[in-house]
């Protein structure tokens, strides 16, 4: 059988793999909370009136500020409708007062000078154009807004985030190669690349600082993660019940490295990049 692939971001985060973040936002909420509380201590360590969440998928991360910045206005934006739309019943539940719009940073149509805080949780690594995109954030930006992102460092620096596709990759010979520097999870890997993006895209005192997290998800928990998530998870959908057993089987053993006791542990390696709107 012939297994295709979404062509662009937009059908990718509309579709299988937004509806998976969707279904997997507890599990995900838990795994990347330490992310999200260094975010939320950058933002309270400077008075800001107006934020934006760039690729806020289910909103944890722009009700969190909201929730440490009483007075703020916060803004979350996302390609994905499935998961603008979980991010929206998330704020509902806790009464903030938190918007969440559907939309492309690249393109879309900010009120410009807006925001004085523009934070992102591997959010901006998917970009057609991330020199257009920085440059459409920069117009929405008031003159000395902060840049606070954090996004993946490479492929062989997370051995964990490609664990399932090594060890699936001889039974689901469709299974899509990265592309390296093009638009996805290690997009932003390269800091200088990073910085030539940023630059270009009107921002300055651009750094880029290594960041590596401790990262924990209860052992039970497994499965459902590599089973949902990622390019492994997006075509098990689309092979027959035989062919799943034997890839989910061996895939789960190629995890048993990472697996203490009834706990799953791993490093993430990546980048924290700062800046700001000269």
């Amino acid at each position: 059988m012939q297994i295709e692939a979404p062509e662009d971001q937009a059908a990718l985060w509309n579709g299988s793999a937004g509806q998976a973040w969707v279904d997997g936002q507890d599990l995900l909420d838990r795994l990347f909370a330490p992310f999200e509380q260094l975010l939320v201590e950058g933002a309270l360590a400077q008075v800001a009136d107006d934020v934006l969440d760039i690729g806020c998928g289910t909103g944890s991360t722009t009700v969190a500020v909201a929730r440490a910045l009483a007075a703020a206005r916060c803004t979350g934006l996302d390609i994905s409708a499935p998961m603008i739309e979980a991010a929206r019943a998330r704020a509902g539940w806790e009464a903030l007062p938190v918007d969440f719009v559907v939309g492309d940073a690249e393109t879309h149509g900010f009120e410009a000078r807006r925001f004085d805080r523009i934070v992102s949780r591997f959010g901006v690594m998917f970009f057609a154009d991330p020199v257009a995109a920085f440059a459409n954030l920069r117009g929405s930006a008031r003159d000395g807004a902060a840049l606070d992102l954090i996004v993946w460092r490479s492929a062989e620096d997370n051995p964990f985030m490609i664990t399932a596709e090594r060890a699936a990759a001889p039974l689901l010979p469709c299974l899509p190669a990265r592309k390296a520097g093009g638009p996805g999870q290690f997009g932003f890997a390269d800091p200088d690349r990073v910085r030539t993006i940023l630059g270009e895209g009107g921002w300055g005192d651009v750094a880029v600082r290594p960041l590596d997290i401790p990262c924990v998800m209860p052992e039970a928990e497994l499965v459902r993660y590599f089973t949902r998530l990622g390019p492994v998870g997006r075509l098990l959908g689309q092979v027959d019940a035989p062919a799943r057993e034997r890839i989910v089987e061996t895939v789960r053993a190629a995890f048993d490295p990472y697996v203490q006791q009834d706990e799953v542990r791993f490093a993430a390696a990546c980048w924290r990049i700062g800046g700001r709107a000269g």
